[in-house]
């Protein structure tokens, strides 16, 4: 009996900053020819990334009203996507406001995506940005615009990557898999970085533009509260956040970089691209990984590791603690011997409670064996207010310093719980650490330094 083929679901397009549709010509070329696509149901979208104003909150309504205004596709139509680099915070950003219930996004693929972001966004910014990236054109409104709102929602450790993972990541219901309900999400890296002039940018741990360890859907967040009343309610100090969605890992595409991966996809990724888009159930997706990960297993046991932490310090009120350090040690408990281990680390600009540490986790030793410890600084700027918080190895409250400052060793083991370690290769790991802001001294039998009754 002969086998009739089913339809093909439309397919829409979204790019990456600074970029536009016609890049996705080729794309749109070979879904057609060779993999069998109707052309009137292949959109490929272009939105505006340049403008200083637009964000990529703004990005996600165009998109929504362009999907429905502007394409073949009718109301609650199931539809697969393609997103390159910043595309998949704009179809992220769509789901968690418009999709939340059940989306008509069916397959997701996830080309170099920026899931957290990118090292080159805050450079975006400079005037060296803007000459290479921004807009050229001279009769234009946004003539050497870079798209400033854009590029704060890239930078690493950015509010927006982080108020979005709370969203689909770990909120109450999950948004990638394992039902029907929700897409399948595939996310694919080239695991080269630029050659020629464009090496100058280069970052370990990259494809030239993104992290490896950035592009993932495979996240975990813990909170590391320190504050009274955790002590009091005997309740230990890191607690792991819920995760409802499906582990979804990157798959590494030997040889390809931020842009040949769109330009010069080659054979093995357009194979992978089009048996992702027939997968259709919880089995199919857990087997096409498997079958994905044995096909690249070369590409990955080629990397060095890397993993990405996202770390906020908050007081127990839930506001930002904008000035503090963090320092990274691995070594022996019991003799005391400890080794600081190099990370690379970005302040987000526009939130410093907000950190970005990448870490090559060659450099810690066995993971299994060894115990870590972090080094906590934290001031208020004011000697009248200081941060602390309890259950640490030492509590510094300096007097004399412009600002008390609070400073901390935290013992940690790579084992969390039962089902989650600290370090995991390639994803990007959350960390709330919340201390208490109390006026000084910290003396509860003494008055304190902010407010005082008046004595006659």
């Amino acid at each position: 009996m002969e086998t009739i083929a089913m339809p093909k679901r439309p397919i829409v397009i979204i790019h990456g900053y600074s970029d536009k549709g016609e890049s996705f010509r080729g794309w749109r070329d070979l879904l057609v020819n060779r993999l069998g696509y109707d052309p009137g149901q292949v959109h490929i979208c272009s939105y505006r990334s340049l403008t200083n104003e637009i964000s990529i909150k703004d990005i996600a309504e165009g998109f929504d009203r362009a999907l429905r205004l502007q394409t073949s596709l009718k109301e609650g139509q199931a539809f697969d996507a393609i997103v390159h680099s910043t595309g998949m915070l704009v179809i992220r950003a769509w789901l968690t406001q418009y999709g939340a219930a059940q989306s008509p996004l069916r397959n997701l693929i996830a080309l170099a995506p920026a899931t957290f972001g990118s090292p080159l966004a805050h450079k975006g910014r400079s005037f060296i940005g803007s000459v290479f990236k921004g807009d050229k054109n001279l009769l234009s409104p946004d003539f050497m615009e870079a798209g400033d709102e854009v590029l704060f929602g890239l930078e690493l450790g950015s509010r927006f990557t982080w108020d979005l993972a709370h969203r689909d990541l770990f909120g109450d219901d999950p948004f990638y898999g394992p039902t029907k309900r929700t897409p399948y999400v595939f996310v694919f890296c080239g695991t080269k970085s630029y050659g020629g002039i464009r090496k100058l940018i280069n970052e370990p741990g990259t494809d030239g533009t993104v992290r490896w360890a950035g592009t993932p859907l495979n996240s975990r967040k813990f909170i590391l509260d320190l504050t009274e009343r955790r002590r009091e309610a005997n309740a230990p100090r890191a607690k792991t956040e819920p995760f409802r969605n499906v582990d979804i890992d990157f798959i590494p595409i030997e040889g390809k970089d931020h842009g040949s991966i769109v330009k010069d996809p080659g054979d093995l990724l357009i194979d992978l691209v089009e048996k992702a888009l027939a997968v259709d159930s919880a089995a199919s997706f857990e087997q096409y990984m498997k079958d994905a990960r044995k096909r690249t297993k070369t590409a990955l046991e080629g990397l060095t590791p890397y993993q990405q932490f996202i770390i906020r310090a908050v007081d127990e009120r839930g506001d930002a603690i904008p000035d503090w350090n963090l320092q990274f040690f691995v070594g022996d408990l019991h003799k005391q011997r400890w080794k600081e281990f190099a990370v690379d680390v970005h302040v987000f600009a526009r939130d410093k409670s907000l950190r970005c540490f990448h870490v090559k986790l060659d450099d810690l030793g066995d993971l299994k064996t060894g115990t870590f410890m972090l080094k906590v600084i934290a001031t208020t700027g004011t000697d009248f207010v200081s941060y602390y918080g309890t259950g640490s190895e030492m509590l510094n409250v300096a007097p004399g310093t412009p600002g008390k400052r609070w400073d901390a060793q935290i013992m940690l083991q790579n084992q969390i719980d039962a089902d989650t370690t600290l370090f995991h290769p390639f994803t990007t790991t959350l960390i709330e650490i919340v201390l208490n802001r109390e006026p000084m001294p910290l003396d509860y039998t003494l008055p304190n330094e902010v407010t005082r009754w008046l004595v006659d």
